[in-house]
């Protein structure tokens, strides 16, 4: 299977929200347990670093980041997403569009990709294992969802190429 990269669209919503969609369903990809409309989920995603990955002309998964804060200091650290097509995982369209993902924050500055995964979510933290993303911290009870308590394990990955990895 060939994969293609280019960067997200607005047109690409409705697609993306339904890659989205299924990850939420599965309960141990995100906190997020609706979909948000276009105009929020724009608000609170770098424009740059926005990607989908494709087979021919259909998106099969996507990536973007978010900032973890506003302050100036902070402007070469972003969060991770990453999301997969059911139908396609397992086939390393993840692994792909995430060093297609780190490629493009280092050409765009970043210093620090980090992610709050699940510990439930093996696969995805095997992912980012193999990419160089190693684990800062575990947090226990973060979150309610659900009614049920979640833990999140830290990882960040630093860039060799923006100089201080």
């Amino acid at each position: 299977m060939e994969l293609a990269f280019r960067p997200m669209k607005t047109a690409d919503w409705n697609t993306v929200a339904e890659i989205y969609k299924q990850g939420i369903e599965t309960g141990n990809a995100t906190f997020q347990q609706e979909i948000p409309e276009w105009e929020v989920w724009d608000k609170g995603h770098l424009t740059s670093c926005r990607l989908v990955a494709m087979v021919e002309d259909e998106i099969i998964a996507w990536a973007a980041l978010s900032p973890v804060s506003s302050r100036q200091v902070y402007s070469g650290v972003a969060e991770v997403s990453i999301y997969v097509n059911n139908m396609f995982r397992g086939q390393k369209v993840g692994t792909q569009l995430m060093k297609k993902l780190i490629e493009e924050s280092e050409n765009t500055g970043f210093w620090t990709l980090q992610a709050g995964i699940f510990p439930e979510n093996e696969s995805s933290l095997r992912i980012h294992a193999s990419l160089g993303f190693r684990v800062i911290g575990y947090r226990e009870k973060v979150g309610k969802m659900n009614d049920v308590w979640r833990d999140t394990i830290l990882l960040e990955r630093r860039s060799k190429r923006v100089g201080i990895g």
